[in-house]
């Protein structure tokens, strides 16, 4: 089991009681005449993030008071698995009353740390929980760390190999159908954006496909963006927008870790996932500005510029998921800085060619507290890639509405009658905060998953 799993035996766990400065006075009270007294010594009045320990006559904790706002039970106590002493704590019923999976799942996210290359300084504190929360909470834990965990490692550990394992062992697990076209076999299958991007690096370019599911269930498909690393290609980035490019596989981790909730949970439903892994490299051989590419839809494409490479490997994905008629097509990309000039870091752009599915997915969204915010597309916003000698290019000349011409670009290569979505995630969160620390993260994930298991119930 992880350092960060939730316990659910209770055994010497010290009593957690979550207060607010509302509710702290009457909670003292009952817990003994001095015990007002040493937390105001100790400079404790219940604020949020607060925590103070209560000694018995025998000098050990008779409750630790934990300081919550009573609005934020997902992330309010998620700071105190690594900040509380090491140990053991079972909430209290005389604090307030919060939500025991949204406390489970925010103590879980709160303990994490990636600790591959470096040993993590102390042990995270426990959290004691009903075995039927930890059933429900743990998965999607789990499914989050597996997000965080792949964005945090590093190229050099995760090129489009590595990431094909990912699949290959999550097909092993479930008894899944596995099979990839790798380096040249790429053209000979009809994939040639995906080889185009990929062709200058070292480790050969793929399109992994996992299965599963009788033929008749529903089908959904899962395409993630693979870019295990991004130079850039001939448009090459600058160094300040190259140095977190391991990051742009954030698309693949949260389309990974989906389908292993899917497959987890046993959702009725045939499933395919699709990752399309490369790295854009610099080589003689390098995808070059100006070069036309007819892509798996026959859609001819102009390079406007190699560094907008995302959209050329999901466009020969997402053709392919089309040709074979799913319910519903589900796309996840790490696609533009766009998105993040417009919502900031935590809120990933969604975009739909469906009013309803885009509702049903932001309902979702909100039911668990997992942000997403919709951007339209704004069709008349094809014009910016249109190109002279093609039937598009792949990007413009004009800054604005990048988010949202990447989005159009992709929806190209959906047919109006096929039932689309497409997240275009951050998957980074640039400095701490509880439950949520620096580095890799997934975003959408939990929204995704509630809003599939409402539909495929």
């Amino acid at each position: 089991m992880e350092a960060w799993q939730l316990a659910t035996d209770a055994g010497d766990a010290t009593p957690l009681i979550v207060v607010d400065r509302a509710s702290l006075g009457a909670i003292t009270a009952a817990l003994g005449a001095t015990a007002g007294a040493w937390c105001a010594a100790n400079g404790f009045s219940g604020e949020a993030g607060g925590f103070v320990a209560v000694p018995g006559s025998d000098g050990r904790p008779l409750a630790m008071l934990a300081g919550c706002d009573p609005h934020d039970a997902l992330f309010g106590l998620a700071s105190l698995p690594l900040r509380l002493p090491a140990g053991t704590y079972a909430l209290d019923r005389r604090g307030l009353a919060l939500d025991a999976a949204e406390v489970a799942l925010g103590w879980a996210l709160g303990a994490y740390r990636f600790a591959r290359y470096r040993k993590a300084p102390r042990a995270p504190a426990r959290l004691v929980v009903d075995p039927a929360v930890a059933s429900r909470v743990e998965p999607l834990a789990q499914a989050t760390c597996r997000v965080r965990d792949l964005v945090n490692t590093p190229t050099e550990d995760l090129g489009p190999e590595q990431l094909a394992a990912e699949v290959r062992a999550l097909a092993a697990t479930h008894g899944a159908d596995y099979c990839d076209w790798v380096g040249d076999e790429l053209i000979a299958a009809g994939f040639p954006t995906i080889h185009a991007v990929g062709r200058a690096s070292h480790r050969a370019p793929r399109l992994v496909q996992l299965t599963h599911g009788p033929a008749h269930a529903p089908h959904l498909v899962l395409v993630g963006k693979g870019v295990c690393f991004d130079s850039g290609g001939l448009d090459i980035k600058s160094a300040d927008g190259m140095r977190w490019m391991k990051k742009d596989m954030g698309g693949a981790a949260h389309a990974i870790a989906l389908a292993g909730l899917v497959l987890g949970a046993r959702l009725p439903v045939r499933l395919t996932l699709l990752v399309p892994a490369v790295e854009n490299s610099i080589a003689g051989n390098a995808m070059r500005p100006g070069e036309v590419i007819t892509t798996r839809a026959g859609i001819s494409v102009e390079i406007d510029n190699t560094d907008a490479e995302g959209r050329l490997i999901l466009c020969d994905a997402l053709a392919y998921a089309a040709e074979q008629k799913p319910d519903l097509i589900l796309d996840f990309a790490t696609l533009t800085g766009a998105a993040r000039i417009a919502l900031g870091p935590d809120l990933p752009a969604l975009f739909s060619n469906r009013d309803e599915l885009a509702t049903q997915l932001l309902d979702a969204a909100h039911a668990v507290r997992d942000p997403l915010w919709r951007l339209p597309l704004w069709r008349p916003y094809l014009t910016m890639l249109e190109s002279h000698v093609a039937d598009l290019a792949n990007a413009g000349a004009s800054r604005h509405a990048g988010a949202i011409t990447a989005a159009l670009y992709l929806e190209r290569f959906v047919p109006e009658a096929q039932a689309w979505a497409h997240l275009d995630v951050y998957s980074w969160n640039d400095g701490d905060k509880p439950g949520r620390p620096r580095g890799g993260e997934a975003q959408g994930l939990r929204a995704y998953f509630e809003f599939l298991r409402r539909r495929y119930h």
